[in-house]
């Protein structure tokens, strides 16, 4: 199977619709604003160069920025135009199955006994049909696959299997490896695991006792670079609509954040009732001052399609926040009922030999 994966994919579309700014440090994020309170959503290659990357606040990131950088605000309309350009130049290819994994980026099934042409047949389809450019990564299962897009970055293909699994990715941190965080690495060090290698010699008892017996056994897999063999194109559904917003000044008034949590509740609200599709649970997120996250969520006592139930539950969440804290951000994200299986007959998925 191969993992496609747009290069620099916000930052580029921006360049496309304005050639003036190829080569510059391009920063994409919030309002593009640097002095707002607001996060990076991507950094063309020339501004990661100076440090700068997805998540950073842009008060930093302006901090490192060069004088030459160009600060753009996020427009998802354009993004979600060029992604769907994207994979329908991709589902044009003979042969494939595409899943789709979010804006930039998507599985290919292929049966091919030439993947490298798939992927390289890719590449120009995507180029030519979008002026964009991505990396293609090929790989027995979705892990390698994924992970292989990396070495083949930027405009690049790369094939990892287990062939030459342990011999690429055998010495590196765990870190490296895909779904494996900061915290989890950190914790994995605990019982004296740092590399890919150490993580797939480790015992797997030990990982279950640390984890849990679903993650402690996928983390140990994941030092083999086991993972899902299928791709499967059955279209993605929301599970969840959310909103949230980081405010220009930190709120204190207990008043001014019930007005603000009612507001991105009902909005979030709306989003699935344009789906048709009740709410089942309600999630708040908070950011204290001075940047502190907290999630808590509370499951409703049944499917709820009526808007103001769904608010109060939000609001009901406000009893966990910290009343003496600042808050710099707050969200709302509400969880949807899914819509019945298909039947299976409809789905195709299918399993590449590479």
């Amino acid at each position: 199977m191969l993992h496609v994966d747009m290069d620099q994919f916000i930052a580029a579309v921006e360049v496309l619709r304005r050639p003036e700014l190829a080569g510059l440090p391009v920063i994409v994020g919030g309002r593009g604003d640097p002095s707002e309170r607001a996060v990076v959503s991507t950094a063309s290659y020339e501004a990661r160069a100076f440090g700068i990357g997805s998540g950073m606040p842009l008060k930093i990131a302006a901090r490192k920025a060069p004088d030459d950088a160009v600060f753009l605000p996020v427009d998802h309309e354009a993004y979600e135009a060029a992604s769907a350009e994207v994979m329908t130049a991709l589902r044009a290819l003979p042969g494939i199955v595409l899943e789709v994994v979010g804006w930039d980026e998507c599985f290919l099934g292929v049966t091919s006994d030439d993947p490298e042409a798939v992927a390289r047949a890719a590449q120009s389809a995507v180029r030519d049909a979008t002026g964009l450019h991505c990396s293609v990564g090929i790989g027995d299962n979705k892990v390698r696959a994924k992970i292989a897009t990396e070495f083949g970055k930027p405009r690049g293909v790369f094939r990892l299997t287990a062939e030459n699994w342990f011999e690429v990715m055998g010495d590196r941190a765990t870190r490296d490896l895909w779904g494996v965080g900061p915290k989890v690495q950190k914790r994995l060090a605990q019982h004296g695991i740092t590399t890919v290698q150490e993580l797939a010699d480790a015992d797997e008892q030990e990982l279950i006792g640390e984890f849990g017996p679903r993650m402690g056994v996928w983390y140990h897999g994941l030092g083999s670079g086991l993972g899902p063999s299928v791709v499967d194109d059955t279209p993605w559904v929301a599970r969840s609509h959310s909103r949230e917003t980081t405010f220009p000044q930190n709120l204190v008034d207990p008043a001014q954040i019930e007005s603000a949590l009612r507001e991105l509740a009902g909005q979030a609200f709306d989003d699935c009732a344009a789906e048709g599709r009740p709410v089942v649970r309600a999630h708040l997120k908070v950011r204290y001052a001075p940047f502190e996250t907290r999630t808590f969520g509370r499951k409703l006592p049944e499917p709820t399609t009526e808007r103001e139930v769904f608010v109060a539950a939000a609001l009901a969440l406000c009893a966990t926040l910290d009343a003496a804290r600042e808050v710099r951000l707050l969200g709302v994200r509400a969880e949807m009922t899914m819509p019945e299986e298909s039947d299976p007959v409809e789905r195709t998925p299918v399993r590449g030999r590479i």
